[in-house]
């Protein structure tokens, strides 16, 4: 049941909490300030941060590389990062509102983010580690 329930009645329950509704939405819905905003946030600047703060702590010995992680594994991590949905919907509630427009974008902005680095972190992580390095 794990399987099952991990990868498809947890997604599947957290897009529809989400109030997502897709029936009505076009390319154009994407091309917005507010959803590539959203997109770049998740997909650019959570992978830049994540990594960025992991390497310089590691560089300056403050922390260290997980056990048998490369650098690969570690940015794959990152990217991953950039999948979720229950702290953006908070966030752009916060800025938005509950309704609307503007909202309705957060939803739509999160949802392609999502997407976008989970499909990103699959192809970085799908190749194994030869060796850390």
């Amino acid at each position: 049941m794990h399987p099952l329930v991990a990868f498809a009645i947890v997604p599947l329950f957290g897009f529809a909490n989400a109030g997502v509704t897709v029936g009505d939405v076009g390319p154009d819905a994407l091309r917005g300030p507010v959803p590539i905003g959203v997109v770049l946030g998740l997909v650019l600047g959570k992978q830049l941060g994540v990594f960025g703060a992991c390497w310089a702590l590691i560089r300056t010995g403050l922390a260290s590389r997980p056990a048998g992680a490369g650098w690969r594994q570690l940015y794959g991590m990152a990217v991953v990062c950039g999948i979720g949905f229950t702290m953006s919907l908070f966030i752009g509630g916060l800025a938005f509102g509950e309704e609307g427009a503007a909202m309705n974008a957060v939803k739509l902005g999160v949802l392609a983010g999502s997407v976008t680095s989970a499909a990103l972190g699959y192809a970085v992580l799908r190749k194994p580690a030869q060796h850390p390095g």
